[in-house]
């Protein structure tokens, strides 16, 4: 399996999606999101070595690579591309209209329409989206989610700490979070606290 291809960017087409990096003089050619190709657009991708990691879809007709701008990005298209019906050319077009933490953030607001704005991904296929991915986006979400030292809380405030440590992993400003915290009941638990608060960000 490529990990990774690390080189030249010779080669980026916005239209077709796909990038071509030179390793040591052999061109190779990858299928990039959305998200990737803001990253390779930018004026300092062209003067510095790229570096994308990758995925190889093996068919009977085809191997194809597929490129991701960092691990976050791959790892997701993984996790998408586990779902029932849902394969490579949908995983990246979801992810060429959001990123990953604007995936979670839908998905754990149970938000299958936002899903369904992607090229190729109809209504059925974001609801089991939502519904196969819901339960390992959440354990991804605390497992990466800091664990800030603090005095004891009363009850409650532990939650609403977890909370905000959460949101902020998903790329959310203070003043976003402290917002949509607001008039949450503290002592809920905290991925009921998390849903109810990106119910507040996703509008």
């Amino acid at each position: 399996m490529i990990y990774c291809l690390t080189g030249e960017l010779i080669e980026l087409d916005a239209l077709a999606m796909t990038a071509v990096i030179d390793c040591c003089g052999v061109g190779y050619k990858v299928a990039i999101t959305g998200n990737t190709l803001t990253k390779l657009s930018q004026p300092a991708a062209a003067k510095e070595k790229t570096r994308l990691y990758t995925y190889m879809a093996v068919r009977e007709d085809a191997v194809e690579l597929y490129g991701f701008y960092t691990t976050e990005e791959m790892d997701t298209f993984r996790m998408l591309i586990s779902v029932s019906g849902v394969g490579p050319k949908a995983a990246v077009a979801i992810l060429s209209i959001m990123t990953p933490a604007a995936l979670s953030a839908a998905i754990q607001a149970e938000d299958a329409k936002a899903l369904s704005k992607a090229q190729g991904v109809g209504g059925k296929t974001a609801a089991r989206i939502v519904l196969e991915l819901k339960d390992k986006f959440a354990k991804k979400l605390f497992a990466d989610a800091p664990v800030a030292p603090s005095a004891p809380a009363t009850a409650g405030g532990g939650h609403l700490s977890d909370a905000r440590d959460a949101l902020l992993v998903l790329g959310y400003s203070r003043n976003e979070i402290t917002t949509a915290l607001q008039g949450i009941d503290p002592a809920k638990d905290t991925e009921e606290i998390i849903r109810m608060a990106l119910a507040k960000l996703m509008k």
